[in-house]
């Protein structure tokens, strides 16, 4: 099976980087065929490995409305994208509406009053969610959004139904990101704008992040949260803070890892992709550190959240407010990247955590400027030994947020009570 997924992979590639550099009325059609089929093959043909094979009616379902909530997102980009006023936030909130719907329906009721049998067979599944089997559509939808905001301000012309299927659904992106923007993209079929991406730069890059998502992430996994504490036996408590920097260092491998891969599997076939990760691990604050880790995710709420809401605020309160103002911000903000992340009090509970370390950087910045002056607060950020000291405190934050992030209410009292002084 192995074979036979790396066989397809590499025929995906070369088809891809084919059409690509074509200049044909059937590229556009065609590159979009070639990722609804590979995004099909992968993910909902034969899948007996996440459900048996009378699931294969309901996965085919599911699908072909994947590709209808795409149209319906397409349409709406078209209709009220390049409108004036308040109409392109229509268009820009129907993906975000998709997406809440597919993390937060009741599937199996819903199933089970179509038909009692089709519930009864989703009930014998409990890892059966809209959200497990539309495959990245949280990516999609942020990446959908984007564009509208992309086209409304004329930084891109407004793709064609094909060249939105191809964009939105592209298979290296689809799962795990980034969350690249449309213009990026757009630069792979323009000739004129193309930008130079040399094939053993790319394969290299997936090789490299092959042996973060397949080496170092499954060894680091074994010290995680997972591997090492939820095994039914007693533990010391000096594992704790070991399996929460090990869960650090494996997110940090398995997810770079894979957007190395998405990243260099684009660029085999001509097309660039937003970079999301630079060495977060060095980062010396909170801010710095979301500067770094999820790039596009915190431009995306940067420009979408961030910006307008400091600046409504800032006018609501008035600007002897506006620190106030950035701080309830980066609360909203962090709140939502949380909320995003997935369904549970726990994923809020982890954007509340950065957002109250993302706070009180904001207010201690503050005061040290005043108290400091301007050429000593310089001196203060060039000083060595304080920027190793800001490195390991923010990597310990970081790490003990994960906590959060990675464990539900159950495994976390199922890992305190495995404690042991």
């Amino acid at each position: 099976m192995a074979t036979e997924t790396l066989l397809a992979l590499g025929l995906y590639l070369l088809l891809g980087r084919w059409l690509v550099g074509l200049t044909s009325s059937l590229r556009d059609p065609a590159f979009a065929a070639l990722n609804i089929g590979a995004v099909y093959y992968f993910f909902y043909w034969n899948n007996e490995q996440r459900f048996p094979v009378k699931f294969q009616l309901v996965l085919n379902l599911i699908f072909v409305a994947y590709l209808f909530a795409l149209y319906v997102q397409y349409l709406a980009m078209r209709r009220w994208s390049d409108q004036p006023g308040w109409q392109p936030w229509i268009a820009f909130f129907i993906p975000i509406l998709f997406l809440i719907v597919i993390r937060y329906a009741p599937v199996k009721e819903l199933a089970a009053l179509v038909s009692p049998s089709l519930g009864r067979l989703i009930e014998r599944r409990p890892d059966f969610t809209l959200n497990a089997v539309m495959v990245g559509f949280s990516y999609i939808a942020f990446r959908s959004s984007y564009l509208v905001l992309e086209v409304r301000n004329g930084v891109v012309p407004k793709p064609g139904l094909w060249q939105y299927f191809g964009f939105a659904i592209f298979l290296p992106t689809l799962s795990v990101g980034p969350i690249s923007p449309y213009r990026m993209h757009h630069q792979g079929f323009v000739p004129s704008n193309k930008p130079e991406i040399p094939v053993g730069r790319a394969a290299l890059r997936v090789l490299v992040g092959a042996v973060k998502n397949r080496f170092f992430g499954p060894l680091l996994n074994q010290l995680t949260y997972t591997g090492l504490l939820l095994d039914e036996h007693p533990h010391h408590l000096i594992d704790l803070p070991i399996a929460a920097v090990a869960y650090y260092l494996y997110l940090y491998c398995n997810f770079s890892g894979f957007c190395d891969i998405a990243i260099g599997s684009a660029g085999l076939m001509g097309i660039p992709v937003a970079e999301n990760f630079a060495n977060p691990l060095v980062a010396r604050n909170l801010g710095d550190y979301w500067n770094r880790w999820h790039i596009t995710l915190s431009h995306y709420m940067r420009d979408v959240v961030f910006s307008p809401l400091s600046k409504f605020l800032v006018r609501t309160f008035g600007p002897k407010n506006a620190n106030h103002a950035i701080a309830l911000t980066i609360l909203v903000v962090f709140l939502l990247v949380g909320i995003w992340h997935g369904v549970g009090w726990n994923y809020a509970a982890f954007g509340v955590a950065h957002a109250a370390g993302l706070i009180a950087h904001h207010y201690y910045t503050i005061y040290l400027k005043k108290w400091l002056g301007r050429e000593r607060f310089a001196a203060y950020n060039r000083n060595r030994a304080i920027h190793a000291v800001s490195v390991a405190l923010t990597f310990s934050y970081v790490s003990a947020c994960l906590f959060l992030f990675a464990n539900d209410g159950e495994s976390m009292a199922r890992i305190f009570s495995m404690l042991r002084l």
